[in-house]
């Protein structure tokens, strides 16, 4: 990760929120039921995983470490893997040292791993990571969804993906990747100012990248903190793709961002003119009409990680736990449910502190971030769901030093949760 990330995880990328309460008993629903974080427990194969495929020195090029992991199950069996500003480097053996990578770029006079904003990888049908997607540029490998205008400034975030007809009623399934375009800016905007929300569409089974729609453009809209981004997670039901989205102004303290949501018809996630935008009381064509299903702008609302899912009649919101009662940030995982995508909303449950790197210097020094479920990979252990790390560290001991000291500072984790109606507060199994 970029130096000028460093503040990511300490200001708004984090995905905290704490969710406006219900008044009054939940919507009676078929198969919706109060349900919170009974259980949990490491998933050190999921994890594993990803350290083999970061260790691989026998790849000419490829992920090392980074953030993002939202993932996407393929009608083949294949997943996709979608990951943020990964680094591409090798990796050697602990203490780690800086050794012969494969390339080098030059920042602020030093050197550090290269980098890029975005990658895809593919898992095979079995769970094993086998290839990194890239980009490329003149001199040398470049993110998978390129940079807007060619410009390094102004970048693309993949979120989440979800497949779906090219068109409505079509045959041919392709993949749709919501992504955040964002564009560098001064203090507090240190991971970039938010401008738009785009669609790209890959075609089945190449994985070629077809074309990328604009589909919410915020460039216009003064206040950055009131722009809107969608794709922090997306679920599809029926005939419809539910896509939550936020406002994620950086700095809040206490405060918290809001949540939103819109709604698609299957085969038009990449269709602006389809999308349709909850604005309290039904859906509306114009995004200035949203209304957030979460949060008012205090203690409750929601960060820009947070990730949504439907089990039976239950959705269930998972996120980190800086809004709830314990208010225990970059620490605590927390869940809340509800009856229906727009809520209303109850939680948040006890939660839990899901583990760090087994390092002594990441105790105090490193955070958990952008929880994401992956109900894909849903077994008799429970909800599979990643969490990315990041160091916090100081000035002395910059995020780049770190992550090169021990990689593990800089990969996705994995734990899996055993949901049930609430009783007693969440144990390890």
């Amino acid at each position: 990760m970029p130096r000028w990330r460093n503040a990511i995880v300490a200001m708004s990328l984090v995905g905290v929120l704490g969710l406006a309460g219900c008044s009054g008993g939940a919507r009676q629903v078929a198969g919706c039921s109060a349900v919170r974080i009974s259980s949990w427990g490491e998933d050190t194969a999921t994890t594993g995983e990803f350290s083999r495929f970061g260790d691989d020195g026998a790849r000419a090029v490829g992920w090392t470490g980074g953030d993002g992991t939202h993932s996407v199950r393929l009608p083949d069996g294949r997943t996709l893997w979608l990951a943020d500003d990964p680094f591409l480097d090798r990796v050697h053996p602990p203490p780690n040292p800086l050794g012969q990578p494969y390339w080098w770029r030059d920042t602020s006079g030093g050197r550090m791993p290269a980098w890029v904003h975005n990658a895809v990888l593919v898992m095979d049908r079995t769970g094993r990571l086998r290839q990194t997607l890239l980009g490329s540029t003149f001199a040398e490998p470049g993110s998978y969804f390129p940079d807007l205008n060619a410009d390094p400034q102004i970048w693309r975030w993949p979120m989440q993906a979800v497949v779906e007809p090219r068109s409505p009623g079509a045959t041919e399934q392709v993949v749709r990747v919501l992504l955040w375009d964002r564009a560098v800016a001064p203090a507090p905007w240190l991971y970039g100012v938010p401008l738009a929300t785009e669609v790209a569409t890959l075609s089945l089974p190449d994985l070629r990248l077809t074309g990328i729609a604009k589909v919410s453009d915020q460039w216009s809209v003064p206040a950055p903190g009131q722009r809107l981004l969608f794709g922090t997670t997306a679920v599809r039901q029926g005939s419809w793709t539910y896509v939550f989205g936020s406002d994620d102004g950086p700095g809040r303290g206490a405060a918290s961002s809001r949540a939103y949501l819109a709604r698609i018809p299957s085969g038009r996630l990449a269709d602006a003119a389809a999308w349709r935008y909850w604005d309290g009381g039904g859906w509306q064509p114009l995004l200035s009409h949203a209304r957030p299903v979460l949060g008012n702008g205090g203690r409750r609302g929601v960060g820009t990680g947070y990730s949504v899912v439907r089990l039976g009649g239950t959705w269930v919101l998972l996120t980190m736990d800086a809004g709830g009662p314990a208010a225990s940030g970059l620490t605590a995982l927390t869940s809340y449910w509800a009856c229906s995508p727009q809520g209303p909303w109850h939680g948040p449950d006890p939660g839990f502190d899901p583990p760090l790197p087994q390092d002594g210097e990441a105790q105090g020094n490193a955070a958990i971030y952008n929880p994401q479920a992956h109900p894909e990979f849903t077994t008799g252990d429970g909800l599979l769901v990643g969490y990315d790390v990041n160091w916090l560290g100081s000035p002395a001991a910059p995020v780049d030093t770190n992550v090169n000291r021990d990689v593990a500072l800089y990969r996705p984790r994995f734990v899996r949760l055993r949901l049930a109606p609430p009783s007693s507060g969440p144990a390890r199994h």
